[in-house]
């Protein structure tokens, strides 16, 4: 039996496990509780509690299944348990755990080595922990030019240390902080006469996001992402293109920037790269590569032979399984599946390859959120206005297609003001990828390859 498959749990309403529940009762607010109790307050009470998750699906703590349209703020590429990557893990924290930055790994040599492959380009590569961190070695290097002004843009996002935090164009985020380090530039996203105006020979760097994500997944004229690149290549700037969120296959390509035939001196990589664990990388090109030098930077858990590992198995499955042409067309999928719900509510469905906005007609975007959360799917209210959706690469053509119709439905309740736990009589478990035998790739693979169970096994030595 599944380990997600309990006995009994295969019928049942929407969202809800019929085979009873995980945590009992009381299991989501006892959860709950518990991290209120010993957690800093710095994220707030998250929404819901999870226990479990396969593929597209995952658990809460009283047994609720939900459809996972937001893989953990786009991070789980290949979904919840893939079978690849916790192979990759569990072999390799069998053999080597950590070593350090004093020593080598050849999984940490190989994934770099992979990337600039990918890249199809000479350069460098630093591993970190995080998409923030990935942003302040590039801030670093953009310090050792020479030149100290940089130019990001405004509702750009690029972390929360401080130096990211800088770049970021979110005062809110910034305003507790002050001062910050400086001398950061913000301009309009998509304005390419703005870049002219403001990128001049004391630009160290400019940074910018191929698609805004946390803005609500704002996507830039066509051409944009190639002015940045005439105009900082005329000035001797940088040109850091921030693909913490847009990487690794989210649009269809291994970089969105691909989309554009852009190079730019500095890519930022992190979210999906690691496939569900905390791995950042700066990929730096041409003169930007030799500017860290000893001592210059660094991190204890810099290229982790685990993490890396992990990374590694996204980039053999995406490859392996096609899952970049997979991505183009579900996406086109899940857009056309909305657009022609053709709901009130929604003024606007944009986006690329499976990170998609929803811009709503006022700001609803927290209740519907809710409104969806009620009826088994996970969205994110990523601005008052618009709804973000990034599930993994993986979903399936009836895993889209049953969102749509329960994201219908989430939409109709909150138009009616019936939000709270309406039902709609729509199983995002049926088919394709339910719990029972999820299937957690995209269809391809040998049947060997997709079933087996997600936990380790202690490999005999």
């Amino acid at each position: 039996m599944s380990p997600l498959d309990p006995a009994g749990a295969g019928s049942g309403t929407t969202g809800r496990a019929a085979g009873g529940t995980t945590g009992g009762a009381a299991g989501n607010a006892a959860l709950t509780g518990r991290w209120q109790e010993v957690m800093m307050d710095n994220f707030g009470t998250p929404r819901l509690p999870l226990v479990e998750g396969r593929g597209c699906r995952v658990r809460d703590a009283e047994g609720n299944e939900y459809l996972d349209f937001f893989a953990g703020i786009a991070v789980n590429a290949l979904g919840h348990a893939h079978p690849a990557v916790v192979r990759a893990v569990c072999g390799q924290i069998a053999s080597l755990g950590h070593v350090s930055n004093l020593f080598v790994a050849e999984p940490t040599v190989r994934l770099a080595e992979r990337l600039l492959e990918l890249a199809g380009r000479e350069g460098r590569v630093y591993f970190s922990n995080s998409g923030a961190e990935a942003v302040e070695a590039a801030f670093k290097i953009g310090r050792l030019t020479g030149r100290t002004r940089m130019v990001a843009t405004a509702g750009g996002f690029h972390g929360r240390t401080m130096g990211a935090l800088a770049l970021t164009g979110q005062s809110a985020k910034q305003r507790p902080f002050l001062p910050l380090p400086g001398e950061v530039v913000h301009v309009p996203y998509g304005d390419a006469a703005a870049l002219r105006g403001a990128v001049t020979e004391d630009t160290a760097l400019l940074v910018l996001e191929p698609v805004q994500g946390e803005n609500g997944v704002v996507v830039p004229p066509p051409g944009y992402l190639r002015a940045a690149r005439e105009i900082t290549a005329a000035t001797g700037t940088l040109l850091v293109l921030d693909e913490v969120q847009t990487g690794i296959g989210r649009t269809g390509h291994w970089f969105a920037a691909q989309a554009e035939g852009v190079e730019a001196d500095v890519v930022t990589l992190a979210k999906g790269l690691g496939g569900g664990l905390p791995i950042g990388a700066t990929l730096a090109f041409g003169a930007a590569a030799r500017l860290l030098t000893p001592g210059a930077h660094g991190s204890t858990f810099s290229g982790n032979p685990v993490v890396c590992a992990a990374a590694l198995a996204v980039l053999d499955t995406i490859e392996r399984d096609g899952l970049l042409e997979r991505v183009a067309r579900a996406g086109r999928r899940l857009r056309r599946g909305l657009e022609d719900l053709a709901h009130p509510l929604v003024r606007e469905v944009r986006g690329a390859g499976l990170l998609v906005g929803v811009v709503l007609e006022g700001d609803l975007a927290a209740r519907v959120q809710q409104a969806a959360q009620d009826r088994g799917l996970l969205v994110n209210a990523a601005v008052p206005g618009i709804v973000r959706l990034a599930p993994p690469l993986i979903v399936s053509d009836h895993e889209v297609d049953a969102f749509v119709e329960g994201f219908g439905a989430a939409l109709s309740a909150v138009r009616a003001g019936t939000d709270a736990r309406a039902g709609t009589g729509i199983d995002p478990r049926a088919g394709a990828g339910a719990w029972a035998g999820a299937d957690t790739g995209a269809g391809a693979g040998s049947a060997a390859e997709r079933s087996p169970s997600p936990h380790c096994n202690t490999p005999s030595r």
